[in-house]
């Protein structure tokens, strides 16, 4: 069972998002599905804009749709892409 590292780009639909927020129900979407590790850092993008970077480790046997579909419903989170995929372990 080998282990992979993702990294997806969440956009907020604007500026004034809670950017908190959106890394908390990240955080709790992501252990429901049995990730590990899940690390955030936020990017500037433009006129005060910020992206959230999700760094974490996922199992490689589970589809990555199943990532982008449950952060994308995430409340005021515009996109979801998955920015880089490598495997880890295994």
């Amino acid at each position: 069972m080998a282990i992979a590292a993702i990294i997806v780009k969440l956009m907020p639909e604007s500026p004034s998002v809670d950017l908190e927020k959106i890394k908390t129900e990240a955080k709790i979407r992501l252990e429901k599905e049995g990730s590990q590790n899940i690390s955030f850092e936020e990017n500037p993008i433009a006129f005060g804009l910020k992206a959230v970077m999700v760094k974490f480790a996922w199992k490689e046997e589970k589809s990555t749709d199943l990532v982008e579909s449950i952060l994308s419903t995430i409340p005021e989170v515009a996109s979801a892409v998955i920015t880089d995929y490598r495997r880890a372990f295994g």
